[in-house]
């Protein structure tokens, strides 16, 4: 009889200490917050290259580390946001080089085509040059490109690449951020003799 009393007490006051609480429910899943810096430019002239382009003062230009790269091919580093942009500079022979490194440039976006949703292509250029500005949407390794050539002696191609595996909805912010610095590289390139 005293077994059931102490436990009759003791359901009682698990009731009551439960009673009228909200149940609660789990939270959606967030990404961190993005603090962008102030886009600020600086005029940047590479080394023994024929052009120069403005760049944002958060960014760190090197000369590529990779063993088979040419002389004027650098890496702008994005160290905030874990990202980036490759540029291969070559000076163009004649017209079968052109044509050659135009489709070699091609080629290197389209090769992303089994995994990417969309491939947009847009037109870039001014009276010193044109080019062709890439975005790839989806699942792919790089989700943007760019090449632009005055057609007869220069030709520069860019790619940006992340250092982590490109999920859209998490990178799109910065993507989008990155995006408008390449664009204003373009804008701001100018070949040199």
């Amino acid at each position: 009889m005293q077994t059931a009393k102490l436990f009759l007490v003791s359901i009682l006051f698990f009731i009551s200490c439960g009673g009228n609480q909200e149940q609660g429910a789990p939270r959606p899943r967030g990404f961190e917050r993005i603090d962008f810096p102030k886009r600020e430019y600086s005029r940047y002239h590479l080394d023994n290259c024929h052009y120069s382009f403005d760049l944002p003062v958060y960014a760190e230009v090197k000369l590529d580390p990779y063993p088979a790269a040419e002389e004027c091919w650098y890496n702008v580093y994005y160290k905030p946001f874990g990202a980036t942009l490759h540029l291969s500079y070559r000076q163009v022979k004649d017209r079968k080089d052109l044509f050659k490194l135009l489709n070699d440039s091609r080629e290197m976006v389209f090769k992303h085509v089994m995994r990417a949703d969309q491939i947009v292509e847009n037109y870039v250029g001014t009276d010193k040059f044109q080019g062709i500005f890439y975005e790839l949407d989806g699942s792919t390794a790089t989700n943007a490109q760019f090449y632009v050539t005055d057609s007869t002696e220069h030709f520069l191609r860019g790619s940006l690449y992340f250092e982590t595996k490109t999920n859209q909805d998490s990178i799109a912010p910065v993507l989008k951020f990155i995006k408008a610095d390449m664009m204003h590289l373009i804008q701001t390139l100018e070949w040199e003799k």
